[in-house]
Formats: C-alpha cells, structure tokens, sequence
C-alpha cells in the first residue's frame, strides 16, 4: 500500500469522523456515518494485510537469496582450501587467506607454480566481494636486519599484488600490499636462512577486507574477467 494511498485513506477517514461529531454536518446520520466507517477501516485493513504480505514475500526472497549466496561461498571456500590446502579464517568483516606461496631466501619472485593458487583467490574475491579491499601482507624469516626484512616483505607483496591486478579482473585500487616483515607472528619461530630453513616464514597473507558486508553474486561476465586474447 502505497504511503500515498495510505495518507489519502487516513485523510478521509479522519473527515468521516469529524462530519459525525456533534453539529459538524447535520446531512450525515450516525448510522452513515458509522456504515462509512466501517467499509473504509474494512478497505485499508486488507490493503494493509496485502502490503505486508508483498513486504514479507520480498524479505523472504532476500533472504533466500543471501543464503544462496553464503552457500555458494562457503562451498568455493572449502574447494579452495582442499584443492591448495589453504587456511581460511572467517572474521566479522574480513577473509584471511594463508595461501602456499612461499619465496626463496632473500627473493620476491612469485613462481609459476603459485600463479594457479593466486587465480582462483582472484576469481573468490572478485565473484563474491568486487568492491572489497585486498590486502596482500608480505613476510620475512628473521635473518638479516629488520629495516632490511621490512623492505624484502613489501617486494614479496607488491610482486604478488602485481600478479592480481595483471592476471585476474582484479583493479590496482583494490589491491595494497603491506610488510610485516620479520613480524612476530612466524610459522616456525626458530627458522631462518639462508637455506630451506625457515622458508615458512617467507611467505604472504592474502586479506579481503568486505566490511562486514554480505557477499554479491557476480554475472558470469564479471565473473571470468577480461579475455586474455589478442
């Protein structure tokens, strides 16, 4: 019911009473009146009781619609985390993802066989969040000086921030890249280079930062992002 039509019923109701009062208009009878009354009041209750109906229907579809898309979420994230063994923590407004791309000692370059984990994070972020922001954290082992590891852990994300925005349809303005570099939360607290030891610790964090907002649907199109030929 519109709040047009609601206002000019409630006018007219409001008229109908003041006409019965005592000496406002002596061509009404009460009985009129009262029949008048009662077939309006009649009218807005079951326009009222279907508005609230197509209310309910609408919020019932939204919601339906919102667990749709939580489940299909739910489902990419638990394919992910089987098909690259990735660890996702689920917080109030942000997805962490500790994905397996890791980096040789004192080196930012994201290898080839990292690039397919990177995609489908791509295709996640961009299907359910495209307007979210990702942060990429990159991180150091503790070896060497700590200004150093700060500047090694920011090329490790820019080189994996960089790879996003030129390989998925993810845009530049939605991707950063911090360093933590040798920061305290390590995988392997006594492990460092050179060598293989401690290469857990050099690794990134991949973080969609939605806001607490509940994930989109994408089109197809936006979905599988710009074509790659020509």
């Amino acid at each position: 019911m519109s709040t047009l039509k609601l206002n000019s019923k409630l006018g007219l109701l409001a008229a109908l009473a003041v006409a019965g009062s005592a000496g406002a208009c002596k061509t009404v009878s009460p009985e009129d009146m009262d029949a008048n009354l009662a077939a309006l009041r009649a009218e807005m209750q079951g326009e009222m009781a279907a508005g609230d109906d197509a209310v309910r229907f609408d919020m019932d579809g939204r919601f339906a619609d919102m667990d749709r898309r939580f489940a299909s979420l739910e489902q990419d994230l638990q394919e992910m985390e089987r098909d690259f063994e990735v660890s996702i923590a689920r917080l109030e407004d942000e997805l962490r993802f500790n994905v397996p791309v890791y980096f040789g000692f004192d080196d930012a370059t994201v290898e080839a066989e990292d690039e397919e984990v990177l995609a489908r994070f791509g295709s996640v972020a961009q299907k359910y969040y495209p307007d979210a922001q990702v942060t990429v954290e990159g991180f150091t082992d503790p070896s060497g000086d700590e200004n150093y590891n700060l500047w090694l852990g920011e090329q490790r994300a820019n080189a994996v921030a960089t790879y996003l925005v030129e390989s998925t349809a993810m845009t530049e303005d939605r991707v950063k890249a911090v360093s933590y570099g040798e920061d305290t939360r390590r995988l392997v607290s006594d492990g460092w280079g050179p060598g293989v030891s401690g290469w857990e610790n050099r690794r990134v964090v991949l973080v969609i930062d939605h806001d607490g907002e509940p994930p989109m649907m994408a089109t197809e199109v936006e979905a599988e992002g710009p074509s790659t030929e020509g």
